[in-house]
């Protein structure tokens, strides 16, 4: 966790990167946006400039029409630091980058953090990916961060998104959010139940499919409402 409040971490965070590169590493600095204020363009500037200076720093974001060939010298090794928005989430393998860290990292979701961070440590170095926040330290974002922070694992991340977020209404096309369909059930809770039926249902229909299948026919429409919504 790197708060903006606190700027002696921020400092650090910086000095890191910079340490990285000296090692002959690599790294990315991913921003919520393009433009404005903490953008990819104005933060490249900047880093550039001052505690960046004499590193090989580039941006890339999405609109760019040569954003392929940036991201090909990247891999290469032409540019020390590749500051970034999230186009760089998904099918960029570059070994040598050994460190993130991504800007206001409150604006992200919890998949997504999990999806960049991932981008680091793929050549079996020692990597770390730093979670810069403008959240105040008693706020849900803030916390969020945190758990986020803490959690390594990528089925657990899941776990404390579904928590989060909640399921929306799985049999509808709400994919998160509080308005559900499930009545009785709590997919945060009761997923030992949801994997019992799932596996009982199963061996139903290996065992005996024409019960099954009668069992599903049989179903009156008022029946069937009421498995929906529980």
């Amino acid at each position: 966790m790197v708060p903006e409040w606190k700027p002696e971490w921020v400092r650090r965070a910086i000095e890191r990167i910079r340490e990285e590169v000296e090692k002959g590493h690599q790294a990315y600095i991913v921003c919520p946006r393009i433009e404005g204020e903490g953008g990819v363009e104005t933060m490249s500037v900047q880093l550039r400039n001052l505690p960046l200076r004499g590193l090989r720093v580039e941006m890339l974001h999405g609109k760019m029409p040569d954003k392929d060939e940036v991201m090909e010298r990247f891999a290469r090794g032409e540019i020390d630091v590749l500051v970034a928005t999230t186009v760089i989430e998904v099918g960029v393998d570059v070994p040598n980058a050994t460190v993130m860290l991504i800007r206001e990292s409150e604006n992200f979701g919890v998949s997504q953090l999990h999806q960049l961070r991932g981008r680091v440590g793929r050549g079996g170095n020692d990597s770390v990916c730093l979670l810069h926040t403008t959240a105040e330290p008693d706020s849900k974002s803030y916390r969020r961060i945190q758990a986020i922070a803490d959690t390594p694992s990528g089925f657990d991340l899941a776990e404390l998104d579904l928590r989060q977020r909640h399921e929306g209404d799985i049999l509808g096309t709400l994919q998160s959010g509080t308005k559900r369909t499930l009545k009785l059930l709590d997919l945060s809770h009761d997923r030992d139940i949801v994997e019992r039926t799932h596996a009982d249902a199963a061996a139903l229909v290996e065992r005996n499919p024409e019960l099954a299948e009668e069992l599903t026919h049989n179903l009156s429409a008022d029946e069937q409402e009421f498995l929906e919504k529980n």
